[in-house]
């Protein structure tokens, strides 16, 4: 007996949805990305107006003064949709939870001086509240923004900062075993301490920003642009002095993760500049202003944490985000 065995090859009567092939010029097969991705925001028959802001469509081009012709002109560098998302985080968090059983088996934090362990109880547990704020702002950005682009990598950038506070608190529950006093205890700096009553006000002066562009500005590019490298580059060496090692590997997700947050928002900031000399004006006073609110909170922590060498690491930090955003086509 034999088998004649046949292919035959189907052809698919089309490669994309009618509204990816519309901007790709024709049937073409397209990316998950830009099918996860384009046009998926309604435009049309929205039966009614939000009831907390009556003036406005629930998805409105008029919430900021940034003006786009299309506001899908940018694409995630990452290519992130929620699949892919999902699976780049839990990647990473793969990792850190390696580097917490790690740390906890060997009892590596007591290898921390402890004048070094009271430092980072001062300096980094407070953060897991900017990192709350951080959330807010960016679920404020997500809420707002026009387009199915900008409106997700603000939702995963929102999402990834309550992920960053818990890895923070999980690093103080390391430095008491476990009782949640350090937690206490930050929180109250968070409260009270003068040096911290700086970045408070930013803050919460940056929840009733009403552009949810300047918003995005504010956090995204001037506030994170001087925590990251401040916290987790400038502060991590030092503490290299002090049996730190513990602090670096625990640090590895948010370096990594300020790298990744840069891509996107560099990008976002150059397509956006690119389109006007009005949107780069807008940007440059936004980047500017709220660069330097930046700069002046997280100042006095700086000098707690490196003392002389304070100065010196700020004026690197505002370099850093002056050149990112002159790359982006912004002058500030």
């Amino acid at each position: 007996m034999s088998f004649d065995i046949k292919t035959n090859v189907i052809e698919p009567r089309r490669h994309t949805y009618a509204h990816i092939a519309k901007r790709l010029g024709g049937d073409k097969p397209a990316t998950r990305y830009q099918e996860g991705t384009w046009d998926l925001q309604p435009t049309v028959n929205f039966h009614c107006r939000p009831t907390w802001n009556p003036e406005r469509e629930i998805y409105d081009k008029s919430l900021t003064a940034i003006k786009m012709e299309d506001w899908y002109s940018f694409n995630d560098p990452r290519q992130l949709y929620y699949g892919t998302y999902t699976m780049a985080r839990h990647k990473m968090m793969e990792a850190e939870e390696s580097h917490f059983k790690f740390i906890d088996k060997s009892n590596m934090m007591t290898l921390m001086d402890a004048e070094w362990q009271q430092m980072v109880r001062d300096f980094l547990l407070p953060l897991r509240h900017f990192e709350w704020g951080a959330n807010m702002n960016n679920c404020d950005c997500s809420d707002k923004a026009y387009g199915t682009a900008i409106s997700q990598v603000g939702l995963f950038c929102a999402m990834d900062r309550l992920g960053i506070a818990q890895i923070i608190s999980r690093v103080g529950l390391l430095l008491d075993d476990s009782t949640g006093k350090s937690l206490d205890q930050a929180k109250a700096d968070w409260l009270d301490s003068d040096r911290w009553q700086g970045v408070r006000k930013m803050l919460e002066d940056s929840f009733v920003v009403e552009d949810w562009f300047e918003l995005m500005v504010a956090q995204n590019l001037c506030m994170d642009g001087v925590v990251f490298p401040l916290f987790y580059q400038h502060f991590d060496e030092a503490g290299q002095a002090h049996g730190g090692s513990a602090m670096s590997m625990l640090n590895e997700f948010m370096q990594d993760w300020g790298k990744d947050e840069k891509r996107w928002m560099d990008h976002l900031l150059k397509v956006t500049a690119a389109e006007s000399a009005e949107n780069a004006a807008l940007l440059s006073g936004w980047a500017a202003k709220w660069t330097d609110l930046a700069i002046e909170a997280f100042t006095p922590i700086a000098h707690h944490v490196l003392g002389d060498r304070a100065d010196e690491a700020m004026t690197s930090i505002r370099a850093e985000i002056t050149q990112r955003a002159k790359k982006a086509g912004l002058e500030i």
